[in-house]
């Protein structure tokens, strides 16, 4: 059986929620020889990214999907116990000991749960410390433990400040940082702006990396450009705004008045997630961040059947209200720009 023909059986038992035709599906790979990291890598991790495309898409639901990410995780805890994986740990070389944590606000933790069971199998000891980790948690562990690095993992560019905290704090404490996940960005540039030492764009990359030999440290002072007056302002004023924009639409968008209870629940969501990912395109200075935020909730909303126009009059709507927040205006015509030359 091929490897995508695999991957392909371990979605279906993973949408469907069964734990065991899913263990079924991995053990037989190893059982016909196909190593642990491209079980775990080129199989379970498919699989997971694929859960999330199909969200987007709207072809499975958030139960479907989260459903899926319980069943993988399962799947890794039952890969990190099994035999050959202990063999491989054992015949690989003795390595140093890594930290492995989602920065704080982060709950996307199976990137970095994945990254530990690389990590062990080529002989690092990891210290996998999970979702959500504040910043005096990991740095009271480093202090204990004085690993030789920490890699640290953030799916979602609204935990970009907080990421910014924890690499600050890490360096401080003389442990290099290797940052990793999709709110670093697509080539690592945000990880390099808030100033940590490496950068991966997978799991395979990181620990490749981290057998290269010692991070090199980054010098140098503050990065620039980062926070500033309008970071500021948007975010002591983010509830405020959020009700503001939903009472504006209201009255702009007469089907409206018709939302059920759940749809404006889910209306005053997708108006925070726009303002949080205002704040940390601010907090970085990138305008593109916002940009292709805006462009993928477009997406995410037409495979809901909710037109386009509906998130251009939301951005319009907004920047009504930030008429002292020049940058953050300048972002939002931006990302109208974009929408309107989609539209075409």
């Amino acid at each position: 059986m091929r490897i995508d023909e695999r991957a392909e059986a371990l979605w279906a038992a993973a949408i469907a929620g069964d734990e065991d035709a899913a263990a079924d599906v991995v053990l037989a790979a190893l059982d016909a020889g196909v190593p642990m990291e491209s079980v775990l890598l080129d199989v379970v991790a498919a699989v997971q990214a694929r859960a999330g495309r199909e969200w987007a898409d709207n072809r499975i639901t958030v139960a479907q999907e989260h459903t899926a990410t319980a069943v993988n995780d399962r799947v890794l805890a039952v890969l990190a116990h099994h035999p050959s994986a202990r063999d491989d740990r054992r015949d690989a070389p003795a390595r140093g000991r890594v930290v492995v944590a989602c920065v704080d606000g982060e709950w996307h933790a199976f990137p970095a749960r994945l990254l530990a069971e690389v990590l062990r199998l080529r002989g690092w000891r990891v210290d996998y410390l999970g979702a959500q980790v504040p910043a005096p948690h990991l740095i009271g562990h480093l202090h204990r433990t004085n690993p030789d690095a920490v890699a640290l993992s953030s799916s979602l560019a609204v935990r970009l400040p907080a990421a910014h905290a924890a690499i600050t704090a890490c360096q401080s404490t003389g442990v290099p940082v290797l940052a990793g996940g999709a709110a670093f960005g697509p080539d690592g540039r945000y990880a390099r702006l808030l100033g940590a030492d490496a950068w991966a764009p997978d799991a395979c990359a990181a620990a490749d990396l981290l057998a290269s030999g010692p991070l090199p440290r980054r010098s140098g002072g503050e990065p620039p450009h980062l926070a500033g007056h309008e970071y500021d302002v948007l975010t002591e004023q983010a509830a405020d705004l959020v009700r503001g924009v939903m009472g504006e639409l209201g009255r702009r968008v007469p089907q409206m008045t018709g939302y059920t209870e759940e749809q404006l629940a889910r209306t005053a969501e997708d108006i925070a997630y726009i303002v949080e990912f205002l704040r940390a395109a601010l907090y970085v200075s990138d305008p593109e961040l916002f940009t292709s935020f805006v462009a993928w909730m477009a997406g995410v909303l037409t495979s809901r059947g909710v037109p386009t126009r509906a998130l251009s009059t939301g951005l319009r709507t907004l920047a009504a209200r930030l008429t002292d927040l020049p940058g953050a205006r300048d972002m939002l015509e931006r990302a109208q720009a974009t929408l309107r030359a989609d539209a075409r």
